[in-house]
């Protein structure tokens, strides 16, 4: 195949009567497209005879097709070479009767089934062959009817991002009838519970610890949020979440079963016994008043007041826990300073602070549910879920966008009207919901803009929470002990360390769940260590490689020495991330996963919720009420997607009692 330049085309007259202009577009996204967005420059144009409906395109730069729809089928293609002819081999191929095209070098989609294109060479030309195969994993830059080189369309809601938070308010407005688009900037959904693959392993990109993935109460919101649009996974349970080893030689599992842990704990600190149960007693109070409610919107007044008239004590009892924190209760009942330093580090996991600066609700919530529904493990790994979700909004009939790299939002007399892509394009919507941090929201996408006062207050008493230094490993299966837990978390020096950058470790071990992410004969080591991105800024390509090996080294020879002697020696695949990597990947402003309290905070009550100070935009997310963790953003998105749906008539609605209780909320953040 020659890739020589091709003369600027022209769009020829098309005089045959099979062939219809309505029945199929395509779209260019590349300003190397002869200087063109949002349409189609074809070569010469013409049917390869009248009774075809189809055409060969000559000298066809192929950047990027976006959205090609045949019918009701939509395709993706993404290449960049610049082709001859491309044209139909077989006259009796049945393209348009939605017959499957085998793939073997480009992917594209029709509908939710990944399809691709056999090219051969031959004088110049790409023939569409009609065999009939699914493809593998190909990853495309639109789904659903979105794409580019169409009819400009308004939305009812745009959300920026597809981490979870935003696929579930993406996905709770589709099924209440919103039109959604949803806008990611890499190639695949999930944002930080995401995954990609690596010499035939599959990673999950964050936490391999799921919570709110049961099939009971209403606190597994990732499983009701799949059902909303008609999904499910199924599921490995695990029957350790975590497996602490602590200094002094504390070595506790947190088993499934909760009298199992407590046995466990109580029989460490048996002195502490009372005060174990009085502190673990409260955390169930919460997580069963939460767990009796419909999940909703708590800016959202007909919801609000109708559960309190239905469940008074249940919400009388989450409003007296909103403003406290997991520390505190704890020193009302126990007084053991290393048993403490144990509820610091359970409450680490949750929040990456200690248990003083952990809200009581966010504790309970995990601290609980860990047990009422268990850890349960998506066969395939965590990036189905996303992937499940992003499915589900296109079979809704909405949108998603891959590589599309939001910069800015465009503000319409102080009202959020739409958005702006890296390549110019530009989208139009109700509402625009962002998934980024809202220090990237306020701080990028409105860059220019005066910070509302609301988020002045929100920056000054929340930084961002500290990013992480990651490694993905492969190893042989036998240097793991037959009894391995799948998670753990190491902090073998000292108490002092857990909040240190490089202090403790989390350690996941997927494969000992789901052994299809990995080769025959190996297991996959997730290993997490927080790290600040301030390490790694300013370092020569040279230092900043071999600083990431230096100190994935010291991560490794502690795991070594701690877990799996000869470790080093079994390791056929390793892969080092910085917060630079998670910056760049997944778009966090310094790597972030999410917001910090500057000083012991009253509870939950400096955190915002989804409703921002601009007219029409809604922030979703682990920098929104709860915080941080795969149940927490699950939560808000929830919420965020009933807000929404009331704003723009889905659900009922009070203006005046929004506007009191908006202004009470508003209120309440002020005394954090």
């Amino acid at each position: 195949m020659s890739l020589s330049s091709s003369p600027s085309p022209s769009i020829s007259e098309l005089s045959s009567t099979s062939y219809k202009p309505c029945s199929f577009n395509l779209g260019f996204a590349d300003s190397q497209c002869f200087g063109h967005r949002n349409t189609v420059q074809l070569g010469t144009c013409i049917p390869r005879s009248q009774n075809k409906s189809f055409l060969s395109y000559e000298h066809i730069k192929t950047f990027a097709f976006h959205g090609y729809k045949l019918s009701n089928m939509e395709l993706g293609l993404n290449t960049v070479a610049q082709v001859g002819k491309f044209r139909l081999g077989d006259g009796k191929s049945g393209l348009l009767t939605r017959d499957l095209l085998k793939t073997s070098n480009f992917g594209y989609k029709l509908g939710s089934v990944k399809l691709g294109y056999e090219a051969y060479k031959r004088n110049r030309d790409f023939v569409l062959m009609s065999r009939s195969v699914l493809a593998s994993d190909n990853m495309v830059e639109t789904e659903g009817n979105g794409g580019v080189g169409r009819e400009k369309r308004y939305y009812d809601a745009i959300v920026i991002g597809s981490g979870i938070g935003g696929l579930v308010a993406a996905t709770q407005l589709a099924v209440k009838g919103a039109r959604v688009l949803a806008l990611e900037k890499y190639v695949i959904p999930g944002g930080s519970s995401g995954y990609y693959h690596r010499d035939g392993y599959t990673f999950d990109v964050g936490s391999s610890v799921m919570f709110g993935f049961s099939d009971k109460g209403n606190l597994n919101l990732i499983t009701q949020a799949l059902a909303a649009v008609d999904r499910e996974l199924e599921v490995i349970p695990d029957p350790t979440t975590v497996h602490f080893h602590l200094p002094n030689d504390l070595s506790v599992r947190v088993h499934r079963e909760y009298n199992e842990f407590i046995a466990e704990l109580t029989s460490k600190f048996p002195h502490e016994k009372e005060g174990i149960l009085a502190f673990y007693g409260e955390c169930w109070k919460i997580f069963n008043a939460l767990n009796s409610l419909e999940l909703k919107s708590l800016e959202e007044p007909i919801y609000l007041f109708g559960q309190f008239f239905q469940k008074p004590l249940e919400c009388l009892t989450l409003a007296y826990y909103l403003p406290q924190n997991a520390g505190d209760i704890a020193r009302k009942y126990i007084k053991d300073p290393q048993l403490l330093s144990f509820i610091d580090a359970e409450c680490f996991i949750v929040s990456t602070v200690n248990a003083l600066q952990t809200p009581m609700i966010n504790a309970s919530m995990v601290l609980c549910d860990r047990h009422f529904g268990g850890i349960n493990y998506p066969v395939g790994g965590v990036g189905e879920i996303a992937k499940s979700l992003a499915k589900g909004l296109v079979d809704q009939g909405s949108e998603i966008l891959y590589k599309a790299n939001v910069t800015s939002i465009i503000l319409e007399h102080g009202k959020a009207v739409g958005v702006r892509l890296s390549d110019r394009r530009e989208f139009f919507g109700k509402t625009i919901i962002s998934n980024a941090t809202r220090w990237d929201t306020f701080g990028k996408l409105l860059k220019g803009e005066k910070l509302p006062k609301e988020e002045e207050n929100f920056q000054k008493a929340y930084v961002k929470a500290p990013s992480f230094l990651s490694i993905h490993m492969g190893v042989k299966a036998e240097v793991l002990p037959p009894d391995t837990d799948c998670h753990h978390f190491v902090l073998e020096d000292g108490w002092t360390r857990l909040e240190k950058p490089y202090g403790s470790i989390f350690l996941s071990i997927p494969t000992l769940l789901d052994s299809s992410l990995a080769p025959e004969g190996h297991h996959i080591l997730h290993i997490f260590t927080t790290s600040s991105i301030e390490d790694w800024e300013g370092l020569p390509r040279k230092d900043y490689d071999a600083k990431k090996e230096h100190v994935a080294d010291e991560i490794i020879s502690r795991l070594e020495k701690k877990l799996f002697p000869e470790l080093k020696e079994s390791i056929v695949f390793k892969e080092i991330g910085t917060p630079k990597t998670h910056r760049r990947y997944l778009a966090r402003d310094q790597g972030t996963y999410g917001p910090m309290p500057r000083n012991t905070p009253k509870g939950l009550l400096g955190m915002p919720f989804n409703t921002t100070a601009i007219d029409g935009l809604y922030c979703v997310g682990d920098s929104c009420f709860p915080g941080q963790g795969v149940i927490a953003v699950a939560f808000s998105g929830v919420m965020c997607g009933h807000r929404v749906a009331a704003d723009i008539g889905l659900e009922k609605k009070s203006p005046i009692l929004d506007t009191a209780l908006l202004r009470l909320l508003g209120w309440l953040r002020t005394l954090a």
